[in-house]
């Protein structure tokens, strides 16, 4: 118990808070964004590139390495490249690394991924954590504190990688694999669950995007995530169009649906209109559309926000020389055009009943009073 005493003031003084909602709602919201400025953005980069013959986004700008394992990058390609370092560093800002913990992190975050393979973004969420942990432990401490933090903290980052990030970076691929094998297989089924799944995750105050790009969800599942998380976005935005008007549209429609947590909290019933779109919405784009994410993984769990999810999709297309025409239609009506008529429908019903009353789905100022 003495030592217990110790220890816990010792912890508080360092910043160390071992807690869910540090570790499992901060570090990786903010994981999310390190990908969506490196990883998604490069992707965004490329795609705009290729599709309007933008010479300064599709020339290399560098090459490294010799024939025949030379490795060349355009702008985009080098945004992607930087997305382990850019994970790290953002999952150590939520932590509230101090900067020489924080900075070290840049090479620990590019070990991990590496060595995680394609399931790198959760090897550098748990490897990340651990080593700005240990640093954040060091920091300080002693009168060399300029060599001995980002001696422990790479330290412990690059050994954590060696050991922890191909497992871990194998057992989220298998993860990831089984969900799309099981939604190739069962796509009216797990079309309506994967939706529903990760739709919810997107209104809730987790990344649905880190998990999406942790667990490499792509094919079939990814367009059912995009649906799923675009239900959400404009269900929620179209059936609360009276009571936050044009402000609350775009906030949510192409910003975030969290922004409604809140309103869920004092009523969850709100929740069930866009989840019940999402239900719907995932199995059209699964069985009727065959809509397939053959981006990013992250743009999977992105759905409208800034258009991330179909820009995504449409990344696929444009090395078949673009979408069909059935194509685009499947894309406009599974993110924007169901969802903009079910969830209101459904919360027309919910309200009809006594479920849902005046003012449950009201934004806070100033978000919503734009009109």
């Amino acid at each position: 118990m003495d030592m217990i005493g110790r220890i816990l003031p010792f912890l508080r003084r360092k910043g160390v808070e071992i807690s869910l909602r540090r570790y499992g709602i901060d570090a990786l919201g903010a994981m999310a964004q390190g990908l969506f400025c490196s990883l998604l953005i490069g992707t965004i980069l490329d795609t705009a590139g290729r599709q309007f013959g933008i010479p300064w986004l599709t020339e290399t700008i560098a090459s490294i390495g010799r024939e025949p394992h030379r490795i060349s990058y355009t702008v985009g390609g080098m945004a992607m490249a930087m997305s382990g370092p850019a994970m790290a560093v953002a999952i150590g800002f939520a932590l509230r690394a101090p900067p020489l913990v924080l900075f070290s992190l840049a090479t620990v975050g590019f070990a991990s991924n590496a060595l995680g393979g394609a399931g790198g973004p959760l090897a550098v969420l748990f490897v990340a954590i651990l080593a700005a942990e240990t640093g954040k432990l060091v920091a300080g401490e002693t009168k060399i504190d300029i060599l001995v933090t980002p001696l422990a903290t790479i330290g412990a980052g690059i050994a954590l990688s060696a050991l922890l990030a191909p497992p871990i970076g194998r057992a989220a691929m298998r993860i990831g694999a089984l969900v799309m094998w099981a939604t190739d297989l069962q796509p009216l089924l797990m079309g309506a669950v994967v939706a529903v799944v990760v739709g919810m995750a997107l209104t809730l105050p987790i990344s649905s995007a880190a998990i999406c790009a942790a667990l490499g969800l792509t094919g079939l599942a990814g367009g059912a995530a995009v649906a799923g998380c675009s239900a959400q976005m404009v269900g929620f935005a179209a059936m609360s169009f009276a009571e936050n008007g044009w402000g609350g549209l775009v906030s949510q429609g192409i910003g975030t649906s969290m922004l409604q947590m809140g309103n869920i909290v004092r009523n969850p019933r709100i929740w069930i209109p866009p989840t019940l779109a999402s239900a719907i919405g995932g199995p059209v784009a699964t069985c009727l559309f065959r809509l397939r994410m053959d981006g990013p993984p992250i743009a999977s769990g992105m759905g409208t926000c800034g258009l991330v999810g179909q820009i995504g999709v449409c990344t696929g297309w444009s090395a078949s020389g673009g979408g069909s025409a059935a194509d685009w239609t499947g894309l406009v009506l599974v993110s924007l055009v169901l969802p903009a008529i079910l969830a209101p429908l459904f919360c027309a019903a919910l309200r009809r009943i006594g479920w849902i009353r005046p003012g449950d789905l009201r934004l806070p100022d100033p978000v919503a009073r734009v009109r």
